[in-house]
């Protein structure tokens, strides 16, 4: 009787640990763990359309990667990452990988990474997804809103540019996921163990926290 009140014991502890390390964390500003998005489509330009319009007008909160809010970076990861293109989480990885394109050459869905106007500065510190005719997509702290911008109308992001990148090539047969430089290995989670920022929350003041 003795044992089996130990072991019941025993087996109620377990059940305590268990459920306590599978316990969702609430969301607080910012929430830098990375969740991983569920594969919904397959990868093709007319699903990274789809995503995209689903995205617009978002609000922007830094190291969001959504589906309600988004940064810049997060929401290139999470397009991506919902056809099944697993990309870095942050604007400066994901800038490592993927196949170097002109800015003449850039097609629906590649990928334009910008920084500061100092033509000597490699520093990444923004990305956008191109959509013709001089038009991108980004997640933008200024606007703090998933927006549209072009680049004759706001001719800083040309002078920001760094580098242009492709992971789906023009046919959609391939995926250029080549990397020359080591990428930083960071950890993913999913929605079972964290919270993302949600409508109905309140924005933070800040777009980017300090």
């Amino acid at each position: 009787m003795k044992n089996h009140f130990h072991l019941h014991l025993l087996l109620l502890a377990f059940t305590f640990l268990f459920s306590a390390c599978a316990q969702k964390k609430p969301y607080h500003y910012p929430n830098y763990e990375i969740i991983k998005p569920e594969k919904v489509c397959q990868p093709n330009r007319e699903n990274i359309q789809t995503l995209l319009a689903s995205y617009l007008g978002k609000p922007y909160v830094w190291a969001e990667e959504g589906p309600d809010a988004f940064d810049c970076s997060g929401l290139t990861y999470n397009i991506y990452g919902s056809m099944g293109i697993d990309i870095p989480r942050i604007a400066r990885e994901q800038a490592k990988m993927g196949k170097t394109i002109p800015f003449a050459k850039l097609e629906y869905g590649d990928l334009i990474f910008f920084g500061s106007t100092n033509k000597r500065s490699k520093r990444i510190s923004h990305v956008g997804m191109y959509l013709g005719d001089g038009w991108f997509a980004h997640a933008s702290s200024k606007n703090r809103k998933v927006t549209i911008s072009h680049f004759e109308k706001e001719p800083i992001y040309l002078k920001r540019m760094k580098i242009c990148k492709r992971y789906l090539s023009e046919d959609e047969r391939a995926k250029y996921m080549n990397c020359d430089v080591p990428l930083k290995k960071m950890k993913v989670t999913s929605t079972r163990y964290t919270t993302p920022w949600k409508t109905g929350m309140k924005l933070p003041k800040k777009a980017v926290p300090g």
